[in-house]
């Protein structure tokens, strides 16, 4: 069996925390009990797992069946040949993983009670006899490695280090130490990778488990040391490339979304050495910890639903079905990857606090009981310890079962989207020049090309959990995916490039959103094609109402965006349609309906205000796993489909479409909704799309320009989220394009005198209410206020104002350097590196107190052992300099820290607050002089001057 990313989660997940018993088995050479071995002791229970009645179900087939695999195993081992299994040629860098995890399969098989071959001595000596073999043949010190560096760097070595773990006592010292040596060879230290790539997320963790793994084996303190601190820089939030974001966005491999893969297998190592340290020297005592902590409910609880995890965060991972080299013959979907992730809540919940622990733990046993598709028990991927860990939860009756919630989470860096309410869930799969429209490489997920543009899968409580798990991957039409807008030109496999590389280059995707409701929006361009659009998602409480405008296409083929396409499975198919009330289509074919104003598929109502065209087509579609994933088995799998779409035919110029989906809604509520529709359309055009709902005082618009849309009036494209109830009304906006600072919103409403929420929203005017939003260095992020609770507000002025001067200082050398070009450099360095920026602005044109001031400045950084930082801004008392003659040994000492931000090595606006300083400055010599600095050690910075062309620095001042 291939030890894909899927079967090393399985293997990962094998660990359990806390100290654990096995029966006693024969022992062989003695070794001193030490620290060392009690780690070693916990991490071969991790592998075997404990707790469990081995005579019992499900662990006593699962068992048996470890025992079944194994003596295939040896009994087509071939030791004397030149690779240990012949069909497994040791020049191919995936046939050495795959024979260390067959050999850890008969390790497995000896050393767990219940197999049948449980302490079989024979058995033993084969296992010590091939990995001898291997040791001689192919994985030593001499060897330079080839193929696939994962194999060498990470495969490999876990594989073995597991093998050792389980059979150490029957090593010799020589075994012991040219084995280690050997992983010392191929994984010397964490960073860099083998093949010299930066090692990042899942990547890393993965790396410290082997260097903590091979410390405690070779009894090696500052191994474990290495691994170990090698998790920090894990431990910590990025603004682009891999890593956790501050709204919970994971991405790997610079531009995937991918929690449910990559970040389960970072997750799950993240829990197995934590768990493994625990209570040591050696534990994992990081305080930046907590963001992994953190992340859980952030990063990975949004995209699990009852078990499973959605496939919008796996990546390439959902072409990975029926592996030709999986002899289990066990498909691979959204509920396997699930299990994995559900699994490593309860593993974590062993390292985390009180609180969190028995949060997670209820969150666990609500996914499992829930789960009537694929069910965590019946999962025949899992390991033993995996269920030992897991069934126990479930079957507690101290753990209290959580349910799901009733949210939005827009996670805006990595463009995606969950809406949840009871009794559903849907996912929103979108991707700007941030993102990639797929991922593909090691031919998988070759017909991926639309999956992030604009995907829309939805799931209920009671239906629809197995809708992607079976089969659908393979024998969907992949033009044809639920909520996209297509062109139908073809693709090649494999379209766009490998590894994220396509991407629509578009930076208008995203939205805002209160944590209840949403407005979403993509600006949307093809994949290899001319079409373009606006579409927008607008998340309500029974439904989300898609909109579409400015359709268009000059390609030579029909474009369409697909309402909805539902898997059916591979029965009858005969779930009934409705349109309009009456049963239409019961039968394999095609339809066009006209003026439809309901539409009604068994799983969702659909309701099209004022009337559509639209067609139908119910079809049986077939498809192998080996179409989409050159791994995959080539066996022919057929399900029913019936799909529901609008046509914009060939090449068209001004398409739109307009639909209300109701996940779970029937018929009667589906005919209700359309008779007496709450949702009204303001606007749908190629600027502006926007709805308003009375059942629920929303308003939303997504502006791709400045304008007017309904109440709401904007000064630049952003996304603006209204909620009126109960005698307030609650504001959210976004600007998704990051590309303003602020933008003034205008609301046609009054009579509200008081206001609380975000600091970084200024009220300036209340007749209409007009809002001032600081959406800069936010990454797409929402800012929200409420009017009509908190503090008075009253009206006020927006003034921009520009430096009057500003210039940056160096030291040591260039001491007596003046620079005031273009750019203004900040690093806090060693002598003859350091450098600070000054920034004097007049504050006499301004007609009123300052009752807010920020500081705008777009930058980067820009060196060669970083790429993110932070700079701060600093009171300055001295206004004397000038731009022209400021050097480091001329320059003002600077005073108070005033406020810091971070940015990265991607541009961006730098927002500094400075408002007690300005207003101080405002009351006395109306001057104001601002340092840029960093407090401690940081990264070369550059940012813009008020010289240059392009974003030059100023500051925002409210007054009033």
């Amino acid at each position: 069996m291939h030890l894909s990313r899927r079967h090393l989660l399985r293997a990962g997940s094998a660990s359990a925390l806390g100290a654990l018993t096995l029966p006693l088995l024969p022992t062989g050479p003695a070794y001193a009990a030490d620290e060392y071995d009690t780690l070693r002791l916990r991490y071969r229970d991790s592998i075997t797992g404990t707790g469990f009645n081995p005579a019992v179900e499900p662990y006593a087939s699962r068992l048996t069946a470890i025992g079944e695999v194994a003596n295939e195993r040896r009994a087509e081992m071939t030791p004397g040949g030149a690779a240990l299994w012949p069909d497994l040629p040791l020049d191919v860098s995936s046939s050495v993983t795959n024979s260390y995890s067959r050999l850890r399969g008969m390790a497995l098989a000896w050393a767990q009670p219940g197999t049948g071959l449980t302490a079989d001595a024979t058995l033993l000596s084969q296992v010590i006899t091939g990995l001898d073999h291997l040791h001689t043949k192919i994985f030593k010190p001499s060897t330079s490695w080839f193929g696939n560096w994962w194999d060498w760097n990470i495969g490999t070595p876990q594989t073995l280090l597991d093998i050792m773990a389980l059979v150490y006592d029957h090593l010799t010292a020589t075994q012991v130490a040219n084995w280690l040596a050997a992983v010392d060879t191929f994984t010397p230290s964490v960073s860099p990778l083998l093949n010299g790539g930066a090692s990042t997320g899942a990547n890393r963790s993965d790396v410290c488990i082997v260097v903590v793994r091979r410390g405690i084996l070779g009894k090696n303190a500052a191994k474990i040391i290495a691994g170990r601190d090698g998790l920090s820089p894990i431990f910590t939030y990025v603004r682009t490339g891999d890593g956790y974001y501050d709204d919970g966005s994971f991405i790997q491999h610079g531009v995937v979304p991918y929690q449910g893969t990559y970040g389960a297998v970072l997750l799950s190592g993240l829990a197995s050495l934590f768990g493994l340290l625990a209570g040591s020297t050696w534990a994992v005592s990081d305080p930046n910890r907590q963001i992994t902590f953190d992340a859980m409910t952030r990063s990975w609880a949004p995209f699990v639903y009852n078990g499973l995890v959605m496939d919008c965060v796996s990546g390439r991972g959902v072409s990975r079905g029926l592996s030709l080299q999986d002899t289990l013959g066990i498909q691979g979907d959204d509920h396997v990857r699930g299990h994995g992730i559900v699994a490593s809540f309860v593993r974590m919940a062993d390292a985390a606090s009180p609180a969190e622990a028995a949060l997670w733990r209820g969150m666990v046993k609500g996914w499992i009981q829930r789960e009537y598709w694929g069910n965590l028990a019946d999962d025949q991927t899992l390991s033993v310890p995996t269920l030992a860990a897991c069934l126990p939860i479930r079957d507690s009756a101290s753990v209290t079962a959580v349910a799901e919630p009733v949210n939005h989470r827009l996670l805006a860096a990595q463009d995606q989207a969950v809406h949840r309410r009871a009794g559903w869930a849907a996912s929103i799969a979108m991707c700007s020049k941030r993102t990639t429209y797929y991922e593909t490489g090691n031919g998988e997920h070759l017909k991926g090309w639309h999956t992030n543009n604009g995907m829309l899968s939805y799931w209920g409580s009671t239906w629809g959990n197995g809708q992607y798990s079976d089969a659908f991957w393979p024998t969907v039409d992949p033009y044809r995916l639920p909520g996209t807008t297509v062109s139908k030109k073809a693709l090649a496999d494999g379209a766009g490039g490998a590894w994220g590389a396509p991407d629509p280059g578009t930076s208008w995707v995203g939205g805002a959103t209160d944590g209840t409701f949403a407005a979403l929006g993509q600006d949307t361009r093809g994949l290899e094609s001319t079409l373009q659009a606006k579409k927008s998602w607008f998340c309500l409480d029974d439904g989300i109402v898609c909109l579409g405008a400015g359709i268009s296409s000059t390609d030579g083929v029909a474009v369409e965006t697909i309402v909805d396409n539902r898997n059916l499975g591979g029965g009858t198919g005969n779930q009934p349609l409705y349109i309009n009330g009456a049963t239409q289509l019961a039968t394999l074919g095609s339809a066009t309906f006209t003026g439809v104003t309901w539409a009604h598929n068994a799983f969702a109502g659909i309701v099209f205000p004022g009337g559509a065209t639209v067609k139908a087509l119910r079809e049986s579609r077939s498809g192998s796993w080996s179409q989409i994933n050159t791994g995959g088995t080539a066996e022919v799998l057929t399900r029913k489909y019936l799909t529901l779409y609008v046509d914009h035919g060939v090449n068209p110029t001004a398409g739109s479409y307009s639909y209300h989906l109701l996940p779970g809604a029937d018929t009667a509520t589906t005919a209700a909704r359309a008779a007496s529709p709450t949702v009204t359309v303001l606007a749908n055009t190629a600027n502006a799309q926007a709805i308003s709902d009375t059942a629920t005082g929303v308003t939303a618009a997504n502006f791709f320009a400045a304008g007017t849309a309904g109440p709401i009036t904007v000064s630049a494209p952003c996304s603006v989220l209204l909620r009126e109830s109960g005698g307030q009304l609650k504001v959210t906006v976004a600007d998704p394009t990051r590309n303003a600072t602020t933008i003034t919103v205008a609301i046609a409403r009054s009579g509200f005198g008081t206001a609380s929420g975000d600091g970084r929203i200024t009220v300036t005017g209340l007749n209409p209410i007009t809002l001032v939003v600081e959406v800069g260095g936010a990454l797409g992020g929402s800012r929200t206020i409420t009017l009509g609770t908190g503090s008075t507000v009253t009206g006020g002025q927006h003034v921009t104002l520009s430096p009057t001067a500003d210039a940056h200082t160096r030291d040591g050398s260039y001491a007596t350097t003046n620079y005031n070009g273009a750019t203004l450099e900040v690093k806090n360095d060693g002598v003859g590196y350091a450098r600070k920026a000054f920034l004097k602005f007049d504050l006499t044109s301004l007609t009123a107190a300052p009752k807010r001031a920020v500081l705008w400045v777009s930058g980067n950084t820009a060196d060669s052992v970083g790429t993110h930082t932070s700079i701060s801004a600093y009171a300055v008392s001295a206004d004397s300099w000038t731009e022209s003659g400021i050097t480091w040994n001329t320059a003002p000492a600077l005073g108070a820290q005033l406020s810091t931000a971070p940015l990265c090595q991607v541009a961006d606006w730098i927002p500094l607050d400075v408002t007690p300083f300005v207003q101080a400055e405002y009351a006395g010599d109306k001057t104001a002089t601002i340092g840029l600095w960093q407090a401690a050690v940081g990264r070369a910075t550059v940012l813009n001057s008020r010289s240059n062309a392009t974003r030059p620095a100023f500051l925002q001042v409210v007054t009033g």
